[in-house]
């Protein structure tokens, strides 16, 4: 058996509470979980789930558990909810399954404590939360409800993991832990992520306003404070008022107005149509996958400029289609795309500004930038992050 280094047939749990989400945890949980089912089917698995699963997509051949709660985890454990005590003892009682060899939790987000000898993985994407909570969390309360969530997290595992070893530095130095006693799983952008021979407007990217014959700066991502787009748009201001830059568009693609966790989006339109960028900047709200890559494989530059990133996967979505990114230097993605992208200092207006326009007025240096970064997003895989994610059970 492939990648089995015990012989043994290993029964794994899996949180999937966070499937359903549209992009963020719940694109990770999808991508990774279903190339770890799909890579081999020696273990047994069982997904634990709090939703209808109906339309949901589970992968084949694995047991569902769905978990009667008052409210399903995406939800109620969003910016400004709480789940309450009751829905909390039923996931962590249906988690403490006495049959599970292993218990795995895609993201601390959906972390409740667990009482079993089950052993248990959790995965802490980054520090962003920890290094920068007021730009993160609403609310003081939400503040304390996540910090005393990740330590019992840290506490109950028997291994953390993270993205990147950005993230895994950043948890080391964060969290006083020893670097090699976290693990690491990469992401990866999807197979459809791809470059498109032809690519052209889809219709629903007409209807949302994105016109034909504009360069297109596009952000993909949510609008929490420490996404820094206040910054963003106030750098596109400017370059917006020179001549040279009269066809340039900035493309904000996003969930904005029902958002999960802590969004300033509101605050962000009306600082565009205070500024007079309301022509020139567009909020598209959620984008589908498959508009999504014609959009990246029309963009002239993903930007994203965040003052933390733990992996960066929308960078790596727009490499995959041949864009080219300007990304933060607070990030991993200056090992992971090299050459397929610039990468700035996300608190200077004036290190961002510079970047953007040496991009937009070289043609051949954008070009050379698509090449690298189509071939560094080649190198990984969610197949191969599944092989790793397997091999770190195994070796438990």
């Amino acid at each position: 058996m492939e990648g089995n280094l015990s012989g043994l047939i290993v029964h794994i749990g899996i949180d999937a509470t966070t499937w359903t989400l549209p992009r963020g945890f719940g694109r990770h949980a999808r991508c990774l979980l279903g190339a770890l089912v799909a890579l081999e089917q020696s273990h047994r698995y069982t997904f634990f789930i709090d939703f209808d699963p109906i339309g949901a997509q589970l992968p084949e051949g694995v047991r569902v558990v769905r978990v009667a709660t008052g409210a399903a985890t995406v939800h109620s454990a969003s910016e400004g909810k709480r789940r309450s005590l009751k829905d909390m003892w039923r996931l962590s009682r249906a988690f403490s399954n006495s049959s599970l060899d292993l218990l795995f939790f895609p993201t601390a987000f959906s972390f409740v404590p667990v009482f079993s000898r089950a052993r248990k993985f959790v995965m802490i994407h980054d520090v962003t939360a920890d290094l920068f909570p007021r730009l993160t969390f609403g609310s003081w309360r939400a503040r304390v409800f996540w910090r005393l969530k990740l330590w019992l997290a840290r506490w109950q595992a028997c291994k953390t993991l993270t993205v990147s070893e950005h993230s895994r530095r950043g948890m080391a130095k964060q969290f006083h832990l020893p670097v090699d006693s976290i693990g690491v799983i990469p992401e990866a952008a999807a197979p459809h992520f791809r470059p498109l021979p032809q690519p052209g407007l889809s219709e629903r990217l007409r209807r949302i306003g994105i016109a034909a014959g504009r360069r297109l700066l596009v952000y993909v991502g949510g609008f929490a404070p420490f996404k820094n787009l206040p910054r963003l748009v106030s750098v596109f201001g400017k370059l917006a008022s020179r001549a040279e830059f009269s066809d340039v568009d900035l493309i904000l693609v996003g969930e904005n107005l029902q958002e999960t966790f802590f969004s300033t989006a509101a605050q962000l339109l009306r600082q565009v149509t205070e500024a007079g960028l309301a022509e020139r900047v567009l909020f598209t709200g959620f984008v589908g996958d498959e508009d999504l890559v014609d959009l990246l494989n029309l963009a002239t530059l993903l930007v994203l400029t965040s003052f933390n990133e733990g992996f960066g996967l929308p960078a790596l979505e727009a490499a995959a289609c041949g864009c080219p990114v300007l990304a933060t230097l607070s990030s991993p993605l200056p090992g992971l795309l090299r050459g397929g992208g610039l990468y700035v200092d996300p608190h200077s207006s004036e290190d961002i500004e510079a970047a953007l326009a040496q991009i937009l007025s070289d043609e051949p240096m954008r070009q050379q930038m698509g090449r690298a970064a189509l071939a560094a997003a080649g190198e990984l895989t969610w197949e191969s992050a599944a092989r790793i994610l397997l091999r770190t059970f195994e070796e438990a």
